[in-house]
């Protein structure tokens, strides 16, 4: 039965995973559409390519982590596809510096990393070394929410951080944290754990700093108030009487 549960977990695992991988999908329509990357940056997606690579190797040579293997290999494609996007329309100079970045972290860096796992490690220290990559970047890409978080508080305002996507990194967290419970696998339980508290303090923060939008009738009528109020405070002008 806990065999079952594993299997479970880690299928809803992959598709709360697929969800977050793909939901930059309106920023690479965007480009498309006016043909310019912006001021949009690569190194998010340059990152997740990287992190993707290790997963699917950790997948593949732990013994019953097919399910680990599976989500991040359709990610891997996702990532290639919008890094592909992004280096035909970038400027000149973003194009050359994404390039450069893609070649030492998404080429050189995973290729000499897991050569050298391959064939220097054996058995379990093999596993555990391409866990320990694993986790180190998935604990980075995990943190990266943080600074939208310090946005919120600074701000007050959620404005900055969509709902759906916060709620979609809890259950991601949520859901790989059960899978490693049940599976015993510290390497995928640590950074999901950690995304997991990350969703959570967003959730928190979105409850105390969401505000309902106002129907343009109410800001019409709060505008008003506004005026009626400033005038009211400022005296009116007395007439010059001539004598």
């Amino acid at each position: 039965m806990a065999i079952n549960f594993v299997v479970m977990f880690g299928l809803l695992g992959n598709v709360m995973s697929g969800l977050v991988y793909v939901s930059p999908a309106n920023v690479f329509v965007r480009i498309l559409r006016r043909r310019s990357t912006e001021e949009f940056e690569s190194v998010p997606y340059v990152s997740k390519l990287l992190n993707a690579y290790f997963w699917v190797y950790y997948g593949l040579i732990k013994p019953n982590s097919v399910l680990v293997a599976t989500v991040n290999i359709f990610g891997a494609v996702v990532e290639i596809v919008f890094l592909t996007i992004f280096l035909l329309f970038a400027p000149p100079r973003m194009k050359a510096r994404t390039a450069m970045l893609v070649v030492a972290l998404n080429i050189a860096f995973p290729a000499a990393a897991i050569l050298l796992t391959q064939f220097l490690l054996h058995g379990d220290q093999r596993i555990d070394a391409a866990g320990l990559l694993c986790s180190v970047f998935s604990m980075i890409a995990y943190a990266s929410p943080l600074s939208a978080m310090k946005t919120v508080v600074a701000l007050k305002s959620v404005e900055y951080m969509p709902f759906l996507l916060s709620f979609i990194l809890f259950l991601n967290g949520g859901i790989w944290t059960l899978y490693a419970i049940l599976a015993k696998d510290l390497f995928v339980g640590i950074p999901n754990g950690t995304g997991f508290l990350f969703g959570t303090a967003q959730l928190i923060l979105y409850a105390i700093y969401w505000k309902p939008s106002k129907p343009p009738k109410q800001v019409s009528d709060d505008l008003e108030d506004q005026q009626h109020i400033r005038e009211a405070l400022i005296p009116a002008s007395k007439p010059i009487i001539a004598e």
